[in-house]
């Protein structure tokens, strides 16, 4: 079920009325309408997997009772990577298997070894490597004793499949979500206001920016040879604003959601493409998945810690395990290890901690310099997702060896040049909009606050009317395919 659906118009009413008006009084009740409501939510797309997702469930909630019950080590260990050899096991099943058999075939051909290997035809779960992700630090938390294990089936299973962020998330830890389903939830209407402000935000960024820039991804990155290194560039900034108003978009829309049932999920992006370095950038751009694998994984392996070579190897692998984790192909590892060429001389200058606070904080206009060093942050950005959008190695390669071309000095020349410029325009508008409200949760959380009501609402509807008016064709959250 997409949120910019009529599917989901209706859904949503109907769950919120039941949520608040028909199980308010029952705690266990309104977390089984939750748990009811997420399975259809799933199931809307093929029901055959919600098998599989109970699984992950069931294996977790079960290994947080073993860990609780035990405190002999191997068992504890035991239980642990039985849980998570279950989780890993069924998303390298899913996403991975023809990857890695593919390139098995690949590797004894170069030596001369014919072999046959058998591909199959898998579908991809929607969202499993958020799910998994989600369900197994509840695990890995209770073994550190970071929580306690719960026996509350239902508050558990909400956690896993809470609807607005189960296929393209926040990844939400136990630790921050888990609480808000066993504590009693009251109506809060400044929160469920502050929400509806917030899905139309990201229903602006998904509809009106990503669906139309998907348009002229599709035929530029197709056609590329077709084309001249300015439009090819062009694509490439399209994409860019693609991806972050797709991703973020979603994020904005499950935020706003779950405020609606009074639930808080954590910011999943805060305007990485105002930062003025990468790791400012990696500190911004999907928040939830770079803090998960900051916390168990690159921090397990040593972190910043040791001494410069196992830094760079730390670096290396946080990178290209997340660029793998987006999915099974040769181009999310290359952009995963260009990040991590981006990032490294930062740290080894002990420069990656020098923008905590916002650009510009307290000011309309950000510096020169830091308009120059936002402005390169964004064109290295740009030059990546070039990797990640790319068919392939060598499509990527030759992508960007046109940009780098005479012809980049030459006017973009494509079909549906003015729906172009209007697109500029609406991203422009976007830009203003966001850089205003940067120092909050979301762009729309303060804008007009201290304006009349009419005015307010005049915006309001303003954002609405563009939604219908320069929404482009329906597109599929890019993000689902992990």
């Amino acid at each position: 079920m997409l949120f910019n659906s009529i599917d989901f118009a209706i859904f949503l009413p109907i769950v919120f009325v039941l949520y608040w008006f028909v199980t308010n009084r029952n705690l266990k009740l309104q977390n089984f309408l939750l748990v009811v409501a997420s399975y259809v939510f799933y199931g809307w797309w093929d029901w055959r997997f919600l098998s599989l997702f109970l699984l992950c469930t069931i294996v977790d909630y079960s290994a947080g009772l073993g860990l609780a019950r035990t405190d002999n080590l191997f068992r504890r260990k035991l239980i642990l990577w039985a849980a998570l050899g279950i989780n890993l096991g069924c998303l390298v099943f899913f996403k991975y298997y023809n990857f890695f058999l593919d390139n098995f075939v690949a590797a004894f051909s170069f030596f001369g070894m014919e072999i046959q290997g058998r591909s199959l035809r898998i579908i991809l779960p929607v969202g499993i490597s958020f799910y998994t992700f989600q369900s197994m630090s509840y695990t890995i938390d209770v073994y550190r004793r970071k929580l306690q294990a719960t026996r509350d089936f239902i508050a558990f299973s909400a956690f896993v499949s809470f609807f607005p962020q189960l296929v393209a998330g926040p990844i939400e830890r136990a630790t921050n979500l888990l609480g808000q389903f066993t504590a009693r939830r009251t109506f809060d209407y400044g929160k469920a206001v502050n929400g509806l402000r917030q899905i139309l935000w990201g229903l602006f960024k998904k509809i009106v920016i990503a669906d139309n820039c998907a348009g002229f991804v599709d035929t530029i990155f197709s056609n590329s040879a077709n084309y001249s290194g300015s439009t090819l560039l062009l694509g490439a900034f399209f994409f860019a604003f693609q991806i972050y108003s797709d991703f973020s978009g979603y994020s904005d829309i499950a935020i706003g959601t779950a405020r609606l049932f009074g639930i808080d999920l954590m910011q999943n992006f805060a305007f990485p493409y105002f930062s003025r370095d990468m790791a400012e950038f990696w500190r911004r751009w999907h928040i939830s998945l770079t803090t998960w694998f900051r916390d168990y994984l690159y921090i397990p392996l040593g972190g910043s810690r040791g001494g410069t070579w196992m830094k760079i190897r730390n670096i290396f692998v946080i990178f290209l395990v997340s660029g793998f984790w987006h999915g099974a192909n040769w181009t999310f590892i290359a952009w995963g290890a260009l990040n991590a060429l981006y990032f490294l001389p930062l740290m080894l200058l002990h420069r990656n901690r020098d923008h905590l606070q916002i650009v510009a904080q307290g000011r309309w206009l950000p510096s020169i310099r830091e308009f120059l060093s936002i402005a390169t942050t964004f064109a290295l950005t740009v030059l990546a997702w070039v990797f990640f959008r790319a068919e392939n190695i060598g499509h990527a390669v030759d992508y960007l060896s046109t940009i780098a071309s005479p012809s980049l000095f030459t006017m973009p020349r494509f079909a549906g040049r003015q729906a172009a410029d209007t697109l500029l325009i609406l991203i422009g508008l976007l830009l203003i909009i966001e850089w205003n409200g940067r120092q909050w949760q979301h762009a729309l959380a303060h804008l007009g606050a201290r304006w009349k009501r009419p005015a307010r609402y005049a915006l309001y509807y303003a954002i609405v009317f563009a939604i219908f008016w320069f929404g482009g064709k329906k597109q599929q959250f890019i993000y689902f395919q992990f």
